[in-house]
């Protein structure tokens, strides 16, 4: 199989984001910054899901957006350090196999493996759907995740928690398609992705764009510092000569991330004694997330300038990836007796 980079004794990773757009702080503590990680001892393909972006459109505004949303993306990926020298970076539609790969995946995949998994429920109520009336693409959203790993033969997947039943399940396809048709693919592993939980702004929820309570990576220290302001606190300090509650308000947990181990004893001892206000904090910590983010942006910005860059690195990246896939294909067509 065709390495992103030399050295075959490495694993493989396989990752992909759906592009949404913009990433926010909680993409890029949750995930981002393992992928930069990653790259030092795995060969890392990294891949903007655009297909699987498609499960859950519900408008044609929101196929419009796919294409500029993969560049925004894209541009965090970089800025962090994700370094096309090192690892495949590619869109997921720019290679046609993974959709035959799925295709003949999902003629070994019983239907009740992909209804038990507990996110298909979840993605079903938030859409307002039953089981009867929700798209195939979205009940068959793990076949083609477990395309997108074995296309490549990645042998390792770096996922939260709550992802591990999507992993284990492409194990269990890739079991079956084994004992079928001969030891073809590598069974993946998940790697458990240790990270801090990032509550939004609502002081309540996970980081999330959905619920709008998050902190773009490439907004500008302005708009980071407007947005901490509205940030919810200790419901019960409702005046400056209530002393407050670190530890249960979200803006001492984001120092704890963020500011300064001495930094953060202090915050804590004004807080706690009042000497200091819930306005003042606020604004101490969007210093300290704007200084921790000064360098990604200013990478960003340097990227942003160099026109067609993104777009040459995308055509690379799918060039390297589609060869490795014609190679796979080749083999899972020899094994099941096609073409």
């Amino acid at each position: 199989m065709t390495q992103p980079t030399s050295g075959n004794h490495k694993g493989v990773i396989f990752s992909g984001m759906r592009p949404t757009g913009l990433l926010h702080l909680g993409n890029y503590m949750g995930a981002l910054q393992n992928w930069v990680t990653l790259q030092q001892d795995y060969n890392c393909i990294y891949c903007a899901v655009d297909i699987h972006a498609l499960t859950t459109v519900e408008s044609p505004d929101e196929t419009e957006s796919i294409k500029p949303n993969i560049g925004d993306m894209v541009l965090d990926w970089l800025a962090a350090g994700v370094d096309p020298e090192k690892s495949i970076v590619f869109v997921q539609s720019h290679v046609p196999e993974v959709m035959t790969l799925h295709t003949l995946l999902s003629m070994v995949t019983p239907l009740g493996w992909l209804t038990r998994v507990p996110t298909f429920k979840d993605k079903v109520r938030q859409m307002h759907e039953t089981e009867e009336t929700v798209n195939y693409g979205l009940v068959g959203y793990p076949v083609l995740q477990t395309a997108d790993i074995i296309l490549y033969k990645a042998d390792t997947v770096p996922v939260g928690q709550d992802q591990v039943p999507h992993i284990e399940l492409s194990r269990e396809i890739v079991r079956r398609f084994n004992n079928l048709f001969g030891e073809t693919f590598p069974e993946p592993q998940a790697k458990l992705t240790e990270a801090p939980l990032l509550v939004g702004l609502d002081g309540q929820n996970k980081m999330s764009k959905t619920l709008d309570n998050h902190l773009d990576l490439a907004a500008t220290p302005e708009e980071t510092t407007k947005r901490v302001l509205t940030a919810f606190t200790d419901p019960e300090r409702v005046r400056r000569e209530i002393p407050g509650r670190p530890e249960v308000c979200n803006i001492y947990s984001l120092h704890k991330i963020f500011s300064s181990a001495k930094a953060t004893q202090t915050v804590y001892e004004e807080c706690t004694t009042a000497q200091r206000g819930c306005v003042d904090c606020k604004r101490h910590i969007a210093d300290s997330i704007n200084d921790y983010l000064k360098e990604l942006r200013e990478r960003r910005e340097d990227f942003k300038a160099r026109p067609g860059y993104v777009q040459e690195i995308l055509h690379e990246g799918g060039k390297k990836a589609r060869a490795i896939a014609k190679e796979t294909m080749a083999e899972v067509y020899e094994k099941m007796g096609l073409g």
